[in-house]
């Protein structure tokens, strides 16, 4: 996933906007606007860094002529203790934007680092580990790409993306089978439609319907493992519904497709970055 630069200025400036509402108080009141200092990134865990270049461009935003030396590049492993990145500024803009590019260097390498774990944890099946739409309002653009960064991939990015029938949908039009021929009669031939199904006998359903993709929600691994020898290839299998790091290996054993989690983006745990004035 490649971000689009005024995509992430225009949230930036939102950011900022959020966090200044006409002076630093402090800041403006406290230091002479021209004293220039250099600031420290270093990293106070172990895990994958996100979003380095984008907390940086905090300090050009507020002053276009700081300077940075990137020590630690997005997707490479970080330790304990690391500088991340050395930025040298006017002092002003330096403590102005420390939160904000906080903020995003910590909750983006929260994200990759998790994922990086449930990759890891995946390795030697088939089975991909996907994000899904339970993101924070206004922040999807970057958690998506933070769950990328740590070798997964997106589910669909919104609801123009792909054709999903959940069961909420079902309730409201009907079957999997009279859902699915008419979604047929009306999308276009390049969308792909994803049924959710809570039991086999849905599954079967699903897979006589034609559609590409079947979501298995909350079902046990033998349900699941049952649920592969019964499709047999013929649809792409996605596992989700409370998945957790303690039982996502098992998961994947079962031979599923894609295993998607929520959690990767809902609730992560910020990464644990400071950031140190040079004295």
């Amino acid at each position: 996933m490649k971000l689009m630069q005024f995509q992430i200025d225009d949230m930036i400036k939102a950011a900022l906007a959020e966090d200044i509402n006409y002076i630093d108080v402090t800041t403006d009141y406290l230091i002479d606007e021209d004293k220039i200092s250099t600031a420290q990134y270093v990293a106070k865990a172990d895990g994958i860094l996100c979003g380095i270049d984008i907390a940086l461009r905090v300090f050009t935003i507020l002053d276009p002529s700081a300077s940075f030396e990137i020590l630690i590049h997005d997707s490479q492993q970080v330790k304990h203790g690391d500088i991340i990145a050395k930025i040298t500024a006017h002092t002003r803009a330096l403590l102005k934007g420390e939160r904000t590019a906080l903020n995003i260097l910590q909750h983006m390498s929260g994200i990759s680092t998790a994922t990086a774990r449930c990759v890891k944890l995946c390795e030697g099946t088939s089975a991909s580990v996907a994000d899904t739409r339970k993101t924070l309002p206004g922040l999807r653009i970057f958690q998506k790409y933070a769950v990328t960064v740590g070798g997964g991939k997106n589910h669909r990015y919104n609801l123009s993306d792909c054709a999903m029938l959940k069961d909420t949908h079902l309730d409201a039009y009907g079957s999997i089978t009279a859902a699915v021929k008419a979604l047929r009669e009306k999308m276009g031939h390049t969308v792909k439609i994803e049924v959710e199904v809570s039991n086999l006998d849905e599954l079967s359903e699903a897979l006589d319907s034609g559609c590409e993709i079947i979501m298995l929600d909350n079902m046990s691994c033998e349900q699941m493992s049952e649920a592969v020898k019964i499709t047999n290839g013929k649809a792409a299998l996605e596992a989700s519904g409370n998945v957790t790091e303690q039982s996502i290996a098992q998961i994947a054993a079962t031979g599923v497709d894609i295993i998607s989690l929520g959690a990767l983006t809902h609730s992560v745990k910020a990464f644990d970055i400071s950031m140190k004035m040079v004295k």
